[in-house]
């Protein structure tokens, strides 16, 4: 790890775990190490008074109604009509639940803002610092990486605690482009960002 990383001030921290969803995690290969690595980050961060939070992708009838024919991706999710609300394969992947107090918002687009009120959650509750973890690293993390830092939060990302379809798309990302808005971490380093 970069001997210039900040150290982490988990007052004003959030974990935002985004698109830990059955039905996005089973994209994967094998989405077991990833998510008993992010169960370990977790736990690490309750400990230590981080705060928790989620982000998770799911439909309603208007939800589908509302989506336009120009976009791609999502006009052919509109038309399957996956991720719709009540499924079981849309619900935060039980080894990630979230707890009592926990902040969970649901988007209808690919990064964590767009269609939330995340941004003003955040402030709120006075979060400055993000440290996320994703399905998928070219999807939601990509996509979060960029508009948190148009919102000038300090931006930490788990590489360990993120996956992708495309092991070098995410390889690529983690080490060629999030690094100029993020500091990238493994879950392994998230104790000495917190001040061990």
């Amino acid at each position: 790890m970069n001997e210039n990383v900040p150290i982490i001030d988990p007052r004003h921290t959030m974990l935002l775990v985004m698109d830990y969803q059955s039905a996005i995690l089973n994209n994967l290969p094998d989405s077991s190490e990833l998510l008993s690595r992010t169960t370990e980050a977790m736990t690490l961060a309750r400990s230590r008074g981080v705060h928790i939070g989620y982000v998770w992708v799911a439909f309603s009838d208007a939800d589908y109604d509302a989506i336009p024919k120009t976009n791609k991706g999502f006009s052919a999710v509109a038309g399957s009509r996956r991720l719709a609300l009540d499924s079981p394969d849309s619900a935060i992947h039980p080894a990630v639940a979230p707890e009592s107090g926990d902040l969970i918002v649901r988007k209808t687009r690919v990064g964590a803002f767009s269609t939330t009120d995340l941004a003003q959650q955040l402030r709120e509750r006075e979060i400055d610092t993000l440290i996320l973890a994703g399905v998928t690293t070219s999807g939601v993390v990509l996509s979060t990486v960029r508009d948190a830092a148009d919102h000038d939060y300090r931006l930490y990302v788990l590489e360990d605690g993120c996956a992708d379809r495309t092991p070098e798309v995410h390889d690529l990302l983690m080490q060629k482009v999030f690094p100029n808005q993020a500091y990238v971490i493994s879950v392994d380093e998230l104790p000495i960002v917190l001040g061990d």
